[in-house]
């Protein structure tokens, strides 16, 4: 039975944690032609959801993630991801395990029942950038009992992983394979990870590990161990002065989600013709960069956000193979997000939080 009202968490604007409204009378979504309706099972926390709250994605902020006034942001004219307006309310939630309960014409009925991952990344049919939209950012996400997903963005997957297990992937590892990819990360290369205790970073670090290449994992230092154990060869502090360290140019790669004063560094340590890819700023979006740096060691500086379609297949099959396994810190039920959120910005948890519907 598919109920006609649901829980669910409502964005209402930019703001502090009282613009996260939890309703238990927010009605079921139906699903649309070519859609399903899938009932969430947990749903992963990232940080373009607390971005997107407190306005970050505004030009007029400049600070870290944490650093952010929430108020600063509240009047953003620019506070969506694509510098566009945010449209409110929204149940935000880019990452969502659960099940399909009902689907919308066009799509079979056979699906009803299937056990799924949902892709975050919406792709038009033409596959564009400019109209690229996000589950929980430009439309209605998991941060609800029920989301409507486009049919092919919902995967089935045959894992013993735990629902909560599994809703720390869609967001962070897409992200991270999507980073190593661009990159060409190969066998044998050394490549440096920031943020590695994350949900993004610990996901680089199985995965660049898959692709048999040396990791070095930056992450505080009570996470070393941790770290380790998911196949880093070195951890350096977050404090560490890493040219004393490492060495100039000494590695291949560089999947970074942290930005801040450290990006001048990162270049210097890549070797000539080193890949630099980024998918966050968590320390802070405004960098300084030294051209010659760039030109005359022939670097690349990659930024990665929307995703190919095999990035995400890919994933499933790692997971259903036992490549990789997600790591979550802790779990929260769906109306105690706010403080989901505070822990997730205390940064002190390794993998993801997740909630539970």
């Amino acid at each position: 039975m598919i109920p006609a009202l649901m829980r669910a968490v409502l964005l209402r604007g930019h703001g502090d944690y009282d613009q996260l409204e939890y309703r238990e009378d927010v009605p079921v979504p139906k699903p649309a032609a070519g859609e399903v309706l899938v009932r969430v099972a947990a749903a992963g926390v990232n940080n373009t959801d607390v971005n997107t709250r407190i306005g970050w994605y505004s030009k007029t902020v400049t600070a870290a993630t944490a650093q952010t006034d929430a108020k600063s942001g509240a009047a953003a004219e620019d506070g969506g991801w694509t510098g566009a307006p945010f449209v409110f309310p929204r149940v935000q939630g880019a990452d969502a395990c659960g099940r399909i309960v009902a689907v919308g014409s066009g799509v079979d009925a056979a699906r009803i029942g299937e056990r799924v991952l949902v892709d975050p990344v919406l792709r038009p049919r033409d596959g564009g950038l400019e109209d690229v939209a996000y589950l929980g950012a430009d439309r209605d996400g998991a941060f609800a009992e029920f989301v409507t997903v486009p049919a092919g963005n919902v995967h089935g997957i045959a894992s013993e992983r735990s629902d909560v297990e599994l809703a720390a992937v869609p967001c962070s590892w897409s992200a991270a394979e999507n980073m190593l990819t661009r990159a060409g990360v190969t066998r044998g290369e050394t490549v440096l990870v920031t943020g590695a205790s994350g949900g993004v970073g610990s996901a680089v670090v199985q995965l660049a590990r898959r692709r048999l290449a040396r990791v070095i994992a930056q992450t505080a230092t009570d996470k070393a161990e941790g770290i380790r154990a998911l196949g880093a060869a070195e951890v350096v502090a977050r404090d560490a002065d890493l040219l004393a360290r490492l060495g100039s140019e000494s590695v291949d790669a560089i999947i970074d989600v942290v930005g801040g004063p450290q990006f001048p560094v990162l270049l210097e340590l890549l070797r000539r013709g080193g890949r630099y890819a980024v998918a966050g700023a968590i320390a802070g979006p405004v960098v300084e960069l030294d051209l010659r740096t760039l030109y005359l060691k022939d670097l690349r500086l990659l930024g990665c956000t929307v995703t190919e379609p095999e990035i995400f297949r890919n994933l499933i099959g790692y997971i259903e193979r036992g490549e990789v396994r997600p790591v979550v810190s802790a779990t929260f039920p769906l109306r105690q997000i706010a403080a989901a959120q505070r822990e997730f910005l205390r940064k002190g948890h390794l993998g993801k939080i997740v909630l539970v519907p």
